[in-house]
């Protein structure tokens, strides 16, 4: 089996509207998700580079919330903008 190259993790838990931390999927986690999956397929990295949704990854107040393995590097990305950046300079560039 083949490991990937980088796993990219977005949180896409939601809590309810009360919950004094907030949630990411209430904060656009699902859309941060969603841009990295597509970045990924424009960029031909299949197989090499994997995006996921996940549940909780405690850090609500931030969200959305995506780490990146196996460098454990955690983002707060807010925008399109924002994933292109991450894809550009630590997925691809290795910063």
């Amino acid at each position: 089996m083949s490991a990937y190259e980088r796993h990219v993790f977005t949180c896409v838990n939601e809590r309810d509207e009360c919950d004094a931390r907030g949630s990411c999927a209430r904060r656009g986690g699902l859309e941060v998700a969603e841009w990295f999956k597509e970045e990924m397929k424009a960029r031909g990295w299949k197989g090499r580079m994997r995006a996921n949704k996940a549940g909780c990854l405690d850090f609500c107040e931030f969200g959305p919330v995506v780490v990146v393995y196996p460098e454990g590097v955690w983002y707060s990305p807010k925008t399109r903008d924002d994933v292109i950046a991450i894809c550009d300079r630590h997925l691809e560039g290795g910063d």
